[in-house]
């Protein structure tokens, strides 16, 4: 059974207590109230150095039994940083770090509407450092002695447009795929060509919903979200279904696969400007 609220608030609580800890903040589905009952509960450390692992990974075995153990900032790769993952009772929670001064700066990068993808195992097509930025304004706060957390929150409650703007202008990536995945075919190249249309339409993706406005975080459901935007393109999610189910080793399969997701491109680009006029 999932935590309760007030065990939720209890657990933040008692995190506030490690040297470091400068709030905690509930993320992920259950924050955005889109989880199902098998949904992890995920929890955001927000901290300064410095962070005392050594004490969270003692309140970690408190809560959830001497098998449970937290990383070192930065074990987890340079965007996903760290935590743990716990189980408390049967539920699973992972607790992962944000460094809120590194927060702080993606978010002002964010407003000047730079941005970029960084590799990060887990992730295929990437971390976008605006992430940090969105997770707050989807998050739902815990604990926030200083309040710090709740007026960063109120300005990144709001999508920059210089964000929006640049997100629509890295479409050109997406018709540079296209005509990379074309490439492909003659080749048998199937890998090459799917991994071009998935990074194609992840773009797609990010830029639909920074012309509406709306933070996407990571890839997980970002297809099914860019579709439910109102103003994409027709039948988005469905489109982007059959383009990868008729990914083979046929030359003519590849070649329609292609000519789906070109279309998504153009109509990408057409729905994204008038969606931010």
């Amino acid at each position: 059974m999932a935590l309760s609220d007030a065990e939720l608030t209890e657990m933040a609580q008692r995190l506030l207590t490690v040297p470091g800890v400068v709030g905690v903040v509930l993320g992920g589905s259950r924050a955005r109230q889109t989880h199902s009952p098998e949904s992890d509960t995920d929890l955001g450390l927000y901290y300064r150095a410095p962070f005392d692992t050594a004490r969270l990974g003692e309140l970690a075995v408190e809560v959830a039994g001497d098998r449970a153990r937290v990383t070192a900032p930065g074990e987890w790769g340079p965007w996903v940083d760290g935590g743990g993952w716990l189980r408390i009772g049967d539920h699973p929670v992972d607790w992962i770090y944000r460094d809120l001064d590194r927060v702080h700066r993606c978010w002002s990068e964010a407003e000047q509407g730079r941005y970029e993808f960084h590799a990060q195992g887990g992730h295929p097509l990437g971390v976008p450092d605006f992430a940090y930025a969105g997770e707050l304004a989807l998050g739902r706060i815990l604990s926030d002695p200083t309040g710090e957390l709740a007026a960063l929150r109120r300005r990144v409650s709001v999508f920059p447009r210089p964000l929006a703007e640049a997100l629509v202008s890295g479409l050109w990536e997406a018709d540079f795929l296209v005509g990379l995945a074309r490439k492909g075919v003659s080749r048998f190249d199937t890998s090459y060509v799917a991994g071009c249309l998935f990074r194609l339409v992840g773009v797609c993706a990010h830029a639909l919903h920074g012309a509406a406005g709306q933070w996407l975080v990571n890839e997980k459901g970002a297809v099914a979200a860019a579709g439910r935007l109102p103003g994409a393109p027709a039948k988005f999610q469905q489109r982007v279904d059959a383009a990868f189910a008729a990914i083979n080793n046929d030359p003519v399969h590849l070649t329609l696969a292609i000519d789906i997701a070109a279309d998504l491109v153009l109509e990408t680009t057409e729905a994204c400007a008038v969606m931010l006029r």
